[in-house]
């Protein structure tokens, strides 16, 4: 999608462009920044799997097909390692949604992010392809990261509160949410993101503990606790409402600069190891 699409589904024009930094380019191909910011040496098996290292997940195998029994091992251990938490994921039956869902959704994007990108729960086409924020809704989360410069493959991690969908899209239960939370915190803990953009209610409510209108909370400078690092939070409307409000998709804007101003996107020589 390119810029003037992405103004376009916003509702807004060029208020805005942001401009890479002089002198900070990297002709190296994604995979292989990343690879020479963990300080691996081997960059060639990383850049033949890339979406194992900026999707966060990995091809169809048969770890898949096998993911770790629930509850096994020590959480401590798993907590810290990501494939090991998202085998963790894969198989977990602790709340009754193991029992409905198709697919566990655990997340999408760049494993070394600026931002990552907090929503609600996952819905029947995010249940059916494994991703979150896909459909109307996620074509507009696209647009509106594509307006300030990121995207699902540089810079923006993307998951959900509930990585299993609640049937009819009904609202996350309080014990389907601190079930899940121990998913959310590991992955917050190991992606060590800059900014967290919550969107929608639920996000909000889960991370900064309350239960205010988001209205309220949207307007307010918020900072949450990621392993002892203080971290930015911004508040901002789920694309779905906005689609449902096309009006309020200004206010998204808004939401969108004031993180952007928050948290500029790293030029891709400034990627580091967290």
């Amino acid at each position: 999608m390119n810029r003037a699409k992405a103004w376009a589904a916003l509702d807004i024009g060029p208020q805005w462009i942001p401009r890479r930094r002089a002198g900070s380019g990297d002709s190296r191909a994604p995979a292989a920044q990343i690879a020479a910011a963990r300080g691996e040496t081997d960059a060639t098996a990383t850049e033949e799997r890339p979406d194992a290292v900026l999707l966060g997940r990995t091809p169809d195998t048969e770890e898949q097909a096998q993911p770790a029994a629930a509850g096994s091992g020590d959480w401590q251990v798993i907590a810290a390692d990501w494939d090991l938490l998202r085998a963790e994921a894969l198989g977990c039956s602790r709340c009754a949604l193991s029992q409905s869902r198709r697919q566990v959704v655990f997340g999408v994007g760049d494993r070394r992010p600026d931002w990552v990108v907090v929503g609600e729960a996952p819905g029947a086409e995010e249940d059916r392809r494994g991703e979150p924020f896909v459909g109307e809704a996620g074509q507009l989360l696209d647009a509106m990261l594509e307006a300030v410069g990121m995207s699902r493959a540089r810079g923006v991690f993307i998951l959900n509160v509930l990585k299993c969908r609640p049937p009819g899209n009904r609202d996350p239960a309080p014990e389907e949410v601190r079930e899940c939370n121990r998913f959310l915190q590991a992955q917050l803990t190991l992606l060590a993101p800059r900014l967290v953009l919550a969107m929608g209610r639920f996000a909000a409510h889960t991370l900064l503990g309350t239960d205010e209108k988001i209205g309220q909370l949207r307007q307010r400078e918020h900072r949450i606790d990621i392993d002892g690092r203080p971290v930015p939070l911004v508040v901002s409307y789920h694309p779905a409402y906005l689609l449902r409000s096309p009006v309020q998709k200004r206010l998204g804007w808004q939401d969108l600069c004031r993180a952007r101003a928050l948290v500029p996107l790293s030029a891709p020589g400034d990627q580091k190891a967290r």
